[in-house]
Protein backbone atom coordinates (compact mmCIF):
# COMPACT_ATOMS: atom_id res chain seq x y z
CA UNK A 1 0.00 0.00 0.00
CA UNK A 2 1.62 3.40 -1.10
CA UNK A 3 2.11 5.82 1.51
CA UNK A 4 1.54 9.58 1.25
CA UNK A 5 4.38 11.91 0.50
CA UNK A 6 5.21 15.51 -0.22
CA UNK A 7 4.87 15.34 -3.76
CA UNK A 8 1.63 17.06 -4.35
CA UNK A 9 2.97 19.51 -2.35
CA UNK A 10 6.30 19.94 -3.37
CA UNK A 11 4.03 20.69 -6.98
CA UNK A 12 2.70 24.03 -5.26
CA UNK A 13 3.87 27.05 -4.73
CA UNK A 14 3.76 28.96 -0.86
CA UNK A 15 2.18 27.76 1.64
CA UNK A 16 0.23 24.82 1.76
CA UNK A 17 -2.32 23.37 3.95
CA UNK A 18 -4.15 19.86 3.64
CA UNK A 19 -7.47 19.73 5.13
CA UNK A 20 -9.40 16.32 6.04
CA UNK A 21 -12.88 15.91 8.01
CA UNK A 22 -14.44 13.30 10.19
CA UNK A 23 -17.51 12.67 11.19
CA UNK A 24 -19.92 13.10 7.79
CA UNK A 25 -21.43 9.65 8.25
CA UNK A 26 -22.34 9.66 12.02
CA UNK A 27 -26.08 10.04 13.85
CA UNK A 28 -24.64 12.08 16.29
CA UNK A 29 -22.60 14.69 17.06
CA UNK A 30 -20.55 17.86 15.18
CA UNK A 31 -18.85 17.29 11.96
CA UNK A 32 -14.83 18.18 12.84
CA UNK A 33 -12.23 19.22 9.51
CA UNK A 34 -8.49 19.99 10.37
CA UNK A 35 -6.24 22.20 8.43
CA UNK A 36 -2.34 21.21 8.57
CA UNK A 37 0.63 23.09 6.93
CA UNK A 38 3.22 20.44 7.86
CA UNK A 39 7.15 21.81 8.83
CA UNK A 40 8.72 20.45 5.80
CA UNK A 41 12.02 20.46 7.80
CA UNK A 42 10.45 18.21 10.93
CA UNK A 43 7.48 16.05 9.24
CA UNK A 44 6.81 13.59 12.25
CA UNK A 45 6.94 9.75 11.77
CA UNK A 46 4.65 7.52 10.51
CA UNK A 47 1.78 9.92 9.38
CA UNK A 48 -0.91 8.03 7.17
CA UNK A 49 -4.69 8.13 6.86
CA UNK A 50 -5.92 7.84 10.23
CA UNK A 51 -8.06 5.32 8.73
CA UNK A 52 -5.00 3.13 8.21
CA UNK A 53 -3.36 3.72 11.57
CA UNK A 54 -4.10 1.55 14.84
CA UNK A 55 -6.20 3.71 17.39
CA UNK A 56 -3.38 3.92 19.90
CA UNK A 57 -1.10 6.08 17.35
CA UNK A 58 -3.62 8.60 16.98
CA UNK A 59 -2.83 10.14 20.15
CA UNK A 60 0.98 10.29 19.70
CA UNK A 61 0.51 11.50 16.39
CA UNK A 62 -2.14 14.31 17.31
CA UNK A 63 0.59 15.42 19.60
CA UNK A 64 3.80 15.39 17.28
CA UNK A 65 1.45 17.15 14.44
CA UNK A 66 0.17 19.77 16.31
CA UNK A 67 3.37 20.25 18.29
CA UNK A 68 5.51 21.03 15.18
CA UNK A 69 3.06 22.07 12.48
CA UNK A 70 0.85 25.42 11.78
CA UNK A 71 -2.94 23.59 12.33
CA UNK A 72 -6.19 24.66 12.99
CA UNK A 73 -10.05 22.61 13.39
CA UNK A 74 -13.06 23.91 12.35
CA UNK A 75 -16.49 22.56 13.69
CA UNK A 76 -19.98 22.57 12.03
CA UNK A 77 -22.37 21.78 14.84
CA UNK A 78 -25.01 19.48 14.81
CA UNK A 79 -27.80 22.37 14.10
CA UNK A 80 -26.00 23.28 11.41
CA UNK A 81 -25.90 19.49 9.59
CA UNK A 82 -29.15 19.55 9.66
CA UNK A 83 -29.85 23.07 8.31
CA UNK A 84 -27.29 23.25 5.96
CA UNK A 85 -27.03 19.32 5.23
CA UNK A 86 -23.98 17.19 6.15
CA UNK A 87 -21.91 18.46 2.85
CA UNK A 88 -23.00 22.15 3.56
CA UNK A 89 -22.17 21.83 7.18
CA UNK A 90 -18.25 19.94 6.12
CA UNK A 91 -17.54 22.38 3.48
CA UNK A 92 -18.16 25.38 6.76
CA UNK A 93 -16.46 23.76 8.81
CA UNK A 94 -13.37 23.50 6.42
CA UNK A 95 -13.52 26.98 5.94
CA UNK A 96 -13.38 27.50 9.72
CA UNK A 97 -10.69 24.88 9.68
CA UNK A 98 -8.49 27.07 7.08
CA UNK A 99 -9.36 30.56 8.75
CA UNK A 100 -7.85 28.94 11.76
CA UNK A 101 -4.21 28.57 10.59
CA UNK A 102 -1.85 30.73 12.05
CA UNK A 103 -0.42 31.44 8.23
CA UNK A 104 -2.86 32.63 5.29
CA UNK A 105 -1.86 29.24 2.94
CA UNK A 106 -1.64 29.99 -0.99
CA UNK A 107 -2.70 26.59 -1.65
CA UNK A 108 -5.28 24.00 -0.07
CA UNK A 109 -5.16 20.52 -0.83
CA UNK A 110 -8.51 19.18 0.50
CA UNK A 111 -9.39 15.38 0.78
CA UNK A 112 -12.16 14.09 -1.63
CA UNK A 113 -13.77 15.72 -5.10
CA UNK A 114 -15.58 18.57 -3.39
CA UNK A 115 -13.88 22.18 -2.79
CA UNK A 116 -15.25 24.36 0.04
CA UNK A 117 -15.27 28.30 -0.78
CA UNK A 118 -12.07 29.79 0.63
CA UNK A 119 -9.66 32.48 0.26
CA UNK A 120 -6.60 31.04 -1.52
CA UNK A 121 -6.74 28.48 -4.82
CA UNK A 122 -6.99 25.02 -3.76
CA UNK A 123 -7.42 21.62 -5.24
CA UNK A 124 -9.66 18.60 -4.35
CA UNK A 125 -7.59 15.67 -4.29
CA UNK A 126 -9.40 12.14 -4.17
CA UNK A 127 -8.63 9.81 -1.30
CA UNK A 128 -6.01 12.52 -0.84
CA UNK A 129 -5.65 11.47 2.99
CA UNK A 130 -3.29 8.37 1.78
CA UNK A 131 -1.53 10.57 -1.42
CA UNK A 132 -0.82 13.86 0.36
CA UNK A 133 0.88 13.94 4.12
CA UNK A 134 -0.62 17.21 5.01
CA UNK A 135 -3.81 15.74 4.58
CA UNK A 136 -3.03 12.89 5.85
CA UNK A 137 -1.78 14.94 8.94
CA UNK A 138 -5.18 16.87 8.80
CA UNK A 139 -7.24 13.74 8.91
CA UNK A 140 -5.68 12.83 12.42
CA UNK A 141 -5.90 15.84 13.86
CA UNK A 142 -10.10 15.93 12.56
CA UNK A 143 -10.52 12.46 13.95
CA UNK A 144 -8.89 12.66 17.23
CA UNK A 145 -10.54 16.13 18.02
CA UNK A 146 -13.68 14.55 17.08
CA UNK A 147 -13.46 11.31 18.99
CA UNK A 148 -12.44 13.63 22.07
CA UNK A 149 -15.50 15.71 21.83
CA UNK A 150 -17.13 12.08 21.53
CA UNK A 151 -15.87 10.94 24.65
CA UNK A 152 -16.94 13.80 26.15
CA UNK A 153 -20.79 13.84 25.22
CA UNK A 154 -21.04 9.91 26.02
CA UNK A 155 -20.23 11.06 29.60
CA UNK A 156 -23.43 13.22 29.76
CA UNK A 157 -25.80 10.93 27.89
CA UNK A 158 -24.12 7.02 29.00
CA UNK A 159 -26.64 5.08 27.15
CA UNK A 160 -24.99 5.36 23.63
CA UNK A 161 -21.77 4.07 23.07
CA UNK A 162 -20.45 7.24 21.78
CA UNK A 163 -17.05 6.48 23.26
CA UNK A 164 -16.07 3.59 21.34
CA UNK A 165 -18.40 4.31 18.15
CA UNK A 166 -17.85 8.06 18.04
CA UNK A 167 -21.74 8.35 16.77
CA UNK A 168 -21.97 5.89 14.01
CA UNK A 169 -25.16 4.04 13.92
CA UNK A 170 -23.63 0.77 15.59
CA UNK A 171 -26.36 -1.78 17.60
CA UNK A 172 -25.41 -0.23 20.72
CA UNK A 173 -25.97 3.41 19.69
CA UNK A 174 -29.35 1.18 18.51
CA UNK A 175 -30.18 -0.13 21.12
CA UNK A 176 -29.92 3.18 23.07
CA UNK A 177 -31.99 5.11 20.49
CA UNK A 178 -35.13 2.64 21.42
CA UNK A 179 -34.53 2.74 24.98
CA UNK A 180 -33.52 6.15 25.55
CA UNK A 181 -34.87 8.32 22.52
CA UNK A 182 -33.14 10.71 20.63
CA UNK A 183 -30.99 13.64 22.13
CA UNK A 184 -30.28 17.29 21.30
CA UNK A 185 -26.51 15.67 19.88
CA UNK A 186 -28.66 13.70 17.25
CA UNK A 187 -28.73 14.95 13.44
CA UNK A 188 -32.63 14.98 13.02
CA UNK A 189 -32.20 15.37 9.33
CA UNK A 190 -30.00 11.87 9.34
CA UNK A 191 -33.16 9.41 7.92
CA UNK A 192 -32.95 7.04 10.65
CA UNK A 193 -33.02 9.37 13.44
CA UNK A 194 -36.31 11.34 11.70
CA UNK A 195 -37.93 7.67 10.74
CA UNK A 196 -37.39 7.44 15.06
CA UNK A 197 -38.67 10.95 16.11
CA UNK A 198 -41.66 9.99 13.34
CA UNK A 199 -42.63 6.74 14.90
CA UNK A 200 -42.54 8.51 18.28
CA UNK A 201 -44.81 11.04 17.27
Amino acid sequence: MSRPDLSLEAQCLGVVAGVDEAGRGPWAGPVVAAAVVLNRNNVPEGIHDSKQIAKVQHEALYHSITQSADWGVGIASVEEIDRLNILGATKLAMQRAVAALRQKPDMVLVDGNRLPVLPCKAQAIVKGDSRSLSIAAASIIAKVTRDRMMRELAREFPHYGWERNAGYGTAKHQEGLVKYGVTIHHRRSFRPIRELIEKAQ
